[in-house]
């Protein structure tokens, strides 16, 4: 039978992908060939673990409709920030917090009703960057996400490195290297810790630097644009992201 009936096309030939990230849910329908059919995105619903089921599943739906998809059923996968834990089976070390602790895989395999595949956010992007990308043939890639949060993924000929506990290739939650004694120990990390590189680097805790200096709230890209427009407290909080003299001197 043709995949073709009355202008619409069957799930089997497709796959759905969703990028769960902290500001915004992407969303896109490939062909087996890498053809794209469909694309959406909307705003992340941030610190609502039940609408952000809701918003993944509604996504979902939307897509197969702008694909013109027959029936409901495309498999999907979805990357994600955290991981889900090896040894408890819920989400942990996500960045978008109301998603820990919580059975966040089986949740959406409830609601959405067909095959799903989960993988960390940075993972997905490393294996990426290296089937097909800027390191597209290398054997070993370390793939770095810089954003909500402080993320990264390493692939090994074509596959994600997840390691142990699955949390292969995170490196944001290491110390920041080379503190200055004005900057110890480090703002409050979500983690539990203090200091960690995500407190620092990333667009939350780059926007919280900013306020605690300024008191003044903005968003990052706001920072940025004030900062080329000659704002003094913009450009100090933009030049506080930036790996100190001091520190490039001891370590080259």
């Amino acid at each position: 039978m043709d995949d073709k009936t009355e202008g619409r096309t069957s799930a089997e030939r497709y796959r759905i992908g969703i990028d769960f990230g902290g500001t915004k849910i992407a969303g896109i329908v490939v062909t087996a060939d890498g053809r794209i059919m469909a694309e959406r995105r909307v705003e992340t619903p941030a610190g609502s673990y039940e609408s952000s089921i809701s918003a993944i599943a509604t996504l979902v739906f939307a897509l197969e409709g702008d694909a013109r998809i027959l029936q409901r059923g495309t498999p999907v996968g979805i990357g994600m920030p955290g991981a889900i834990s090896p040894a408890t089976g819920l989400v942990k070390n996500a960045n978008s917090t109301w998603l820990n602790g919580r059975p966040f895989d089986r949740d959406l395999a409830a609601r959405l009703q067909r095959p799903l595949r989960f993988a960390n956010d940075a993972n997905c992007f490393a294996i990426s960057e290296a089937i097909d990308g800027a390191a597209a043939g290398l054997p070993c890639v370390f793939g770095v996400i810089l954003g909500t949060g402080v993320g990264g993924g390493i692939a090994i000929d074509g596959r994600a490195l997840t390691g142990h506990d699955a949390i292969a290739g995170e490196w944001g939650h290491n110390p920041l290297p080379a503190m200055g004694d004005d900057e110890r120990p480090g703002p409050a990390c979500y983690c539990g810790r203090w200091g960690c590189i995500e407190a620092f680097l990333s667009g939350p805790g780059f926007a919280a630097d900013h306020e605690r200096a300024t008191g003044t709230r903005c968003d990052p890209a706001e920072i940025v644009t004030r900062a080329a427009a000659g704002d003094a407290a913009a450009a100090a909080s933009l030049a506080r992201r930036r790996w100190p003299a001091t520190a490039r001197e001891a370590h080259p």
